[in-house]
């Protein structure tokens, strides 16, 4: 991946960032993607994600906010999250 020079980010660290997750509708599938998420943002709480089950039910939309530091935290987040086993599509 290309390094992009600070000054021309189009994001401003630090601030609020959402990433919408989502998977197969399961139980530990929140419980889960909240863990995986706290590990890259210590001060990230459940308070911070909005569940969207899908029309049928079969999926699960999560839109966690972090508290985004810099650009190396947020590519570890992605790609964690889209390597994930229950996780089918990050944006």
């Amino acid at each position: 991946m290309q390094d992009i020079p600070p000054e021309q980010s189009l994001i401003e660290y630090p601030s609020e960032f959402p990433i919408k997750v989502m998977g197969i509708m399961q139980d530990a599938f929140a419980q889960t993607i909240l863990e995986l998420v706290q590990q890259h943002d210590a001060s990230f709480h459940a308070g911070k994600m909005d569940m969207r089950p899908s029309s049928k039910g079969n999926y699960l939309s999560l839109t966690v906010t972090i508290t985004a530091v810099n650009r190396d935290q947020l590519d570890a987040l992605y790609r964690e999250l889209s390597a994930h086993p229950m996780v089918k599509m990050v944006l």
